[in-house]
C-alpha cells in the first residue's frame, strides 16, 4: 500500500515539474570541481565543460494534507551516490518535525510522517539530511537542508469574518446603486488549485438586490424601493470556492440594507375641515385651536410651515418646531355682532423641497379652518374709540359747555350707559359731565397761561352692571383771549459815548405777551407822554415786532447828566388793545477815539436832576469821619487786649475759664480747644535729674487723687435725678496735695538741723526765684564773713 502511495506521489510530482534539482552541483558550471571517492581533484580547462558529480540524491518532499491513513505517509527519500546498498552508510535527518513527525529509514533514507499535517496550521517545514559511515561515524556528504511542502486540499469553506453586515440605500434609486461590499476569506491556498477561488450570490432577497460574484459589491435590482412601504430589508449572501464548481465549500452571511428617506412625499391633512370657536372679548394673540399635516417621510424632510391663504384679516397662523402643528390665533379683535362665523383657508408647505421628485406632485396641501365667535357682555365703547379733543374760551363762564362724549353698549341689548370723570384727572373739579348725556361743562374759571390744555379721562358703565366698564381720553384746548398786556423782555439798558454822532441806532428792543392771537401778534412803540418834552431820543418801529432808538441830538456831558431814563409804551393788537410800559436806561460813558467805552459814572439822574458840589464835600467828610471812628475802635480794643494777657500772665490760677456751649454730645471731640485747661498742669522742665524726678512723683499722685475726686463726683452725680444732665458744666472745688518742698514755714528755717534741699526751688520759674534764694544754702565766702 505504502508502494503504490509513493508511486503515485512521484507520478503526481513528476506532472506537475516539481522534481528535485541538484542541492550541491549544477549542471551548468563553466569550470567547477567535483569531489571523488579518493577524494582527488580533477582540474579542468576554463573551456571545459562537463557534468559534476552529485553527492546527494532526493528531491523536493511534498505531503498531503489531511492524510487519513493507518500507516504512516510515505514522503520521499534521500539517497548518496556513495552509497552502494552494502548498509554502511546511516542517514539521519534533523530540525522541523523531526523524530515526532517525520521518521527516516536509516539504511534506506525513506522518510514517512507520522501525523496529520494541516497546511492551514504549517505550509512547510524545513529539515537537514545527514549521511555518515554507521561504523565510523564520519560525515561522507555536508549536512543539506530540505523542505517538505504540505499539499493543500480544499478542506476550508469561506468564512465572512467582517459581518454582519449593515448598509443603507436612498429609496428611489436607479438599478444598479451600489449599497455595500462584502469579503468572504478562505484559508485554502490561493497559488494552488481553485480551493481559494471563491464567488458570490444572493440566496434570499434576489429580488431586490444583486451581488457582484467576483468583487461582492451589493446593487439594487429594482428602481422602486419606497421607504414608505418597507424601510429595512434582510440579505443572505452566499460565497463559494472552488469558483463555483461541483464539491466546493460555501459560506453564508446576513446583510442589513436600510432605506433612507427621500422628500418624495407631500405634507397632507386628515381633515379638509377643523371648527373651533372662541370668545369675542379674547385678547389678541390668544390661540384658538392646533390643526397639523402629516408626512409619510421622516426627519428634516418632514419639516413644514403653514400659511393663511384666506381670512388673514383677523387671525394669523405660526409652526410649533417641536410638534409641527399651526397654531392658528387672534390677529385683531373679534365682535360676535359684526361677523359670527369665520373660514381661514391654511396651507401646509414642506421646507426642503427635493427638484429630482417635483414632478410627483404638489408638494403642500390646504385645509379650511372654521372660527365660530361666541357673544360675550362687553363694556360701552367710545366713538371715536381713540378719544375726543374739545375746545373752550379762556374766558368761558362757569358753567359753560365744553364738549359731549359718546358711548353705547355694543352688546345686541344695547344697555344704558352712565359717564363720569375719573377724579385722579381732575383733581381740581374744573369740569364736570352729565352722567346721562355725557356733556361736559366749566366747573371753574379757566386761564390758558397757566394751563393750555388739559387731559382728563371719562369713564362709562352699563348702568345695571357697573364691572362692564371703559375709560376714553379726552383733551380740553383752551382758546387764548387778549387778558394780558405787552411787557419789555428784559429791563434793557444801553451805553452811548460823549461824542456820539446824530441819528445813531444805540439799542433795539423788543416785548413778550403771554397771549397767543390766532392772527399773531403786532406790537406799537410809542414814547411815554411824560418823555415828550426829550428831544434827545426818538423811537421808530422795526421788523419782527421790535423798536429801535436813536440819537437826535448831539453834545453829551456825563458829568452833568450820566444816565437818562426814557419810558416806552407798548399796546399790542387785541382785542381789546392792551398796553404797559417799560423803561430803557441809557449810560452817557467816557470813549476813546475809537468808540470804545472807558467809563461811565454810576449816579443816576432823572431827566435834568443832579448833585452839587457842596453835597459831594459833604460826604466825603461823612466817610473820613467814620474811618476815623473805626481806626479809634480797633486800637482801644487793642490796648485792653494787653492787659489782659499780663494779667493772664501774672497768675495763671486766678484764671476762670467758661464755655457757655453745650457742644456736640459725648461724641465731640472737635468743639472746645483743652490746651488752655491743660496748660493749668503744666510744669516746667526740671534741669536736675533729682528734682525732675521728685516734681514727677508729686505730680503722678496729685493726678491720681485729683482723678479718684471727679470720677467719685461723676458717679454721684450720674445717681442723683435732680442734678443737670451728664454733659452739663460741673465746678468741683478741690486743694490738691501737699507740696513736695513740705512746709516752707520760717519755724522749720530757723532750725540749723535741718538737713532739707530747697535747691531744686530756682527750677520752678522767675515767680520762685526770690523764694529759692532766701532757702538756698549760703556761699562759703557769706559764711566766713
Amino acid at each position: 500500500m505504502a508502494t503504490s502511495w509513493t508511486a503515485g506521489v512521484w507520478t503526481l510530482l513528476a506532472a506537475l515539474g516539481l522534481l528535485s534539482v541538484c542541492r550541491f552541483g549544477y549542471c551548468e558550471a563553466s569550470r567547477t570541481s567535483s569531489p571523488t571517492s579518493g577524494g582527488r581533484k580533477e582540474d579542468h580547462g576554463p573551456s571545459s565543460l562537463e557534468r559534476v558529480k552529485r553527492g546527494w540524491v532526493w528531491n523536493q518532499f511534498f505531503v498531503v494534507e489531511e492524510y487519513t491513513g493507518t500507516e504512516p505517509l510515505y514522503v520521499g527519500k534521500i539517497h548518496t551516490d556513495s552509497d552502494e546498498g552494502e548498509g554502511n552508510i546511516k542517514y539521519t535527518i534533523s530540525g522541523e518535525g523531526a523524530g515526532s513527525i517525520f521518521i527516516i529509514d536509516e539504511l534506506t533514507g525513506d522518510i514517512h510522517a507520522t501525523e496529520r499535517l494541516d497546511r492551514e496550521e504549517k505550509a512547510f517545514y524545513t529539515l537537514r539530511a545527514q549521511a555518515r559511515n554507521r561504523l565510523s561515524d564520519d560525515p561522507l556528504e555536508p549536512e543539506s537542508e530540505f523542505v517538505i511542502k504540505v499539499q493543500d486540499i480544499n478542506d476550508s469553506e469561506p468564512k465572512f469574518l467582517e459581518g454582519p453586515y449593515i448598509g443603507s440605500v436612498a429609496e428611489l434609486s436607479p438599478i444598479g446603486t451600489s449599497v455595500m461590499k462584502v469579503t468572504a476569506s478562505d484559508a485554502d491556498d490561493p497559488t494552488y488549485g481553485s480551493s481559494a477561488r471563491v464567488i458570490y450570490s444572493v440566496l434570499d432577497g434576489e429580488k431586490f438586490f444583486s451581488v457582484d460574484r467576483h468583487t461582492g459589491i451589493i446593487m439594487t435590482a429594482v428602481a422602486d424601493l419606497d421607504r414608505e412601504t418597507q424601510d429595512r430589508y434582510e440579505l443572505v449572501v452566499k460565497a463559494t470556492d472552488m469558483a463555483g464548481q461541483m464539491g466546493g465549500l460555501s459560506g453564508s452571511t446576513t446583510v442589513t440594507i436600510v432605506i433612507t428617506d427621500v422628500n418624495d412625499n407631500p405634507p397632507r391633512f386628515p381633515q379638509k375641515m377643523y371648527q373651533f370657536s372662541v370668545s369675542e372679548g379674547a385678547a389678541v394673540g390668544t390661540p384658538v385651536g392646533h390643526v397639523i399635516a402629516t408626512d409619510a417621510d421622516m426627519g428634516e424632510n418632514t419639516d413644514m410651515t403653514y400659511l393663511i391663504k384666506d381670512g388673514g384679516e383677523l387671525f394669523k397662523v405660526t409652526t410649533d418646531v417641536e410638534t409641527q402643528e399651526a397654531v392658528v390665533s387672534i390677529k385683531k379683535p373679534l365682535d360676535f355682532e359684526t361677523r359670527r362665523t369665520h373660514n381661514v383657508v391654511v396651507e401646509a408647505v414642506n421646507k426642503h423641497v427635493d427638484p429630482r421628485f417635483v414632478d410627483l406632485g404638489s408638494f403642500r396641501d390646504q385645509t379650511i379652518v372654521r372660527v365660530s365667535v361666541s357673544d360675550v357682555d362687553e363694556p360701552p365703547t367710545f366713538k371715536p374709540p381713540e378719544g375726543t379733543i374739545m375746545e373752550v374760551q379762556e374766558d368761558a363762564k362757569v358753567g359753560a359747555l365744553v364738549g359731549v362724549v359718546s358711548a353705547s353698549d355694543p352688546d345686541v341689548k344695547n344697555k344704558s350707559v352712565r359717564f363720569s370723570i375719573d377724579r385722579a384727572t381732575d383733581q381740581e373739579m374744573i369740569f364736570y359731565i352729565d352722567p346721562d348725556s355725557g356733556a361736559i361743562t366749566l366747573g371753574k374759571n379757566l386761564d390758558r397761561e397757566t394751563a393750555g390744555w388739559h387731559n382728563i379721562t371719562v369713564k362709562a358703565v352699563e348702568a345695571d352692571n357697573q364691572t362692564m366698564a371703559s375709560h376714553s381720553p379726552v383733551s380740553i384746548r383752551i382758546l387764548d383771549v387778549n387778558d394780558n398786556p405787552p411787557e419789555l423782555a428784559t429791563p434793557y439798558e444801553a451805553s452811548i459815548c460823549e461824542d456820539a454822532k446824530p441819528g445813531q441806532v444805540i439799542h433795539t428792543i423788543s416785548v413778550v405777551d403771554r397771549d397767543e392771537p390766532l392772527a399773531g401778534h403786532h406790537f406799537i412803540f410809542t414814547l411815554d407822554p411824560e418823555a415828550s418834552s426829550n428831544r434827545r431820543f426818538t423811537l421808530g418801529d422795526v421788523t419782527d415786532n421790535t423798536a429801535g432808538i436813536r440819537m437826535e441830538g448831539a453834545g453829551f456831558n456825563r458829568h452833568e447828566q450820566n444816565v437818562y431814563f426814557l419810558p416806552i409804551l407798548v399796546v399790542d393788537s387785541g382785542p381789546p388793545s392792551l398796553s404797559s410800559t417799560g423803561t430803557l436806561t441809557i449810560h452817557v460813558c467816557g470813549c476813546d477815539t475809537e468808540g470804545a467805552i472807558q467809563s461811565c459814572n454810576a449816579t443816576a439822574y432823572v431827566m435834568s436832576a443832579a448833585l452839587s458840589p457842596g453835597a459831594l464835600i459833604a460826604l466825603l467828610v461823612c466817610m473820613l469821619i467814620l474811618i476815623v471812628l473805626v481806626l479809634l475802635i480797633l486800637t482801644l480794643k487793642r490796648h485792653r487786649k494787653g492787659q489782659r494777657i499780663a494779667e493772664d500772665e501774672e497768675d495763671m490760677r486766678d484764671n476762670v475759664i467758661k464755655y457757655n456751649d453745650e457742644g456736640g454730645g459725648e461724641q465731640d471731640t472737635q468743639a472746645y480747644d483743652m490746651s488752655a485747661l491743660r496748660n493749668l498742669y503744666e510744669f516746667p522742665e526740671a534741669k536736675s535729674c533729682d528734682s525732675a524726678a521728685a516734681t514727677a512723683a508729686a505730680v503722678a499722685a496729685d493726678f491720681s487723687l485729683f482723678k479718684g475726686y471727679i470720677r467719685k463726683k461723676v458717679e454721684q452725680a450720674d445717681a442723683d435725678l435732680s442734678v443737670p444732665p451728664y454733659d452739663s458744666f460741673q465746678t468741683y472745688a478741690f486743694e490738691g496735695t501737699s507740696s513736695p518742698a513740705l512746709s516752707l514755714s520760717s519755724i522749720h528755717t530757723l532750725s540749723t538741723t535741718s538737713e532739707q534741699d530747697f535747691s531744686y526751688l530756682s527750677d520752678w520759674g522767675p515767680r520762685f526765684r526770690q523764694l529759692a534764694g532766701y532757702y538756698a544754702p549760703g556761699k562759703p565766702e557769706e559764711e566766713g564773713s
